[in-house]
């Protein structure tokens, strides 16, 4: 399976209580020079990265990070509204018609970048949504809120680009509209009944994990209704978006994603296996890195697991049955 990585964990790691980052040396540094620390760190272990529009790719430095890019390709541009601070109260959710026809504008300018580069379009709404009780009327929220994904991704369409949706339950948005999977499916289905089917699900393994989610569960529902479009690898303790090292933590969730990747033929099809990771105290290069090392050492148990055997036992339930089925391909 090809990998991506996400720019932005070579950054500065901020975070509220420290706004300057655990790495302040890091801060404001221009993407082309985060590149080419990642390129030049990894090498072959990625294949692609992902940047946010306008914030770390646009076409002010588009020669130049391809210049550090140096053959590596860009998968995806995912949307930066939640970085932009006239956004706080929500983009397309907004209730100011100006900004929310703003949040459109920067939104099909994405869409034209990646369209350019040959990239997916990453929306993950995390502005899109609340801070109180009382504070919004949900119904005109969501309305505003699905029709301006409608629009961005039939926008999309027309440039023949697939827009990949990210869901997660909070932050920045304290109640984030679209906090779980099934809000995500109603959206998507929502636009398919208007004739709008470009847009997949991004799985961010992290922001399952918070809500309780099965990461293995999920991807064999998204798989068996073709919705299955991309994943941001990483790990977490489940109650924050730690963005930790992959298999790090929810090492079994982790191996049984595996199995259920390979049961659907995920990356046959040229799909990445995403990283998207937030080292705030560890070396960048060495926490992707790992990652990769780590995931690739789960996959190969993944390979190793009998699996008409294990098909059978989860035929009968026969949780005994798997797991000895696990736990040999774990050498036990």
């Amino acid at each position: 399976m090809k990998t991506s990585l996400g720019i932005w964990a070579f950054g500065g790691m901020a975070t509220r209580f420290n706004p300057g980052g655990y790495k302040p040396e890091l801060a404001g540094i221009p993407t082309a020079t985060k590149v080419r620390t990642a390129v030049e760190g990894l090498g072959d272990l990625m294949d692609d990265y992902e940047f946010h529009y306008p914030q770390e790719l646009s076409p002010a430095n588009l020669d130049e990070v391809r210049d550090a890019l140096d053959g590596h390709g860009i998968y995806c541009v995912a949307s930066g509204l939640h970085l932009d601070p006239r956004f706080g109260k929500g983009a397309f959710c907004s209730p100011d018609d100006a900004l929310r026809a703003d949040a459109l504008r920067l939104t099909r300018e994405a869409i034209d970048l990646a369209a350019e580069v040959g990239a997916h379009m990453i929306i993950w709404p995390g502005i899109e949504g609340y801070n109180y009780p009382f504070q919004t009327p949900y119904k005109e929220s969501w309305v505003r809120f699905i029709d301006g994904v409608g629009e961005s991704a039939a926008y999309a369409n027309g440039k023949g680009v697939t827009v990949f949706l990210e869901h997660k339950n909070s932050e920045p948005a304290m109640k984030i509209l679209m906090r779980n999977i099934g809000m995500t499916l109603h959206v998507i289905h929502t636009l398919r009944t208007r004739g709008i089917d470009n847009v997949l699900v991004n799985m961010d393994w992290q922001h399952l994990i918070m809500n309780g989610e099965n990461l293995a569960e999920y991807a064999a529902l998204l798989a068996a209704d073709g919705l299955l479009g991309h994943q941001h690898a990483n790990s977490g303790w489940g109650t924050f978006d730690d963005d930790n090292m992959v298999g790090a933590t929810a090492f079994m969730e982790t191996l049984e994603l595996a199995i259920e990747l390979r049961r659907a033929g995920y990356g046959d099809n040229g799909e990445r296996l995403g990283f998207d990771l937030y080292p705030y105290t560890e070396d960048a290069v060495g926490a992707v890195k790992r990652s990769v090392l780590q995931w690739n050492f789960i996959d190969g148990i993944a390979a190793k697991v009998d699996g008409a055997e294990l098909r059978a036992a989860q035929h009968e339930k026969d949780a005994v049955r798997a797991y000895e089925l696990v736990y040999a391909a774990l050498g036990a």
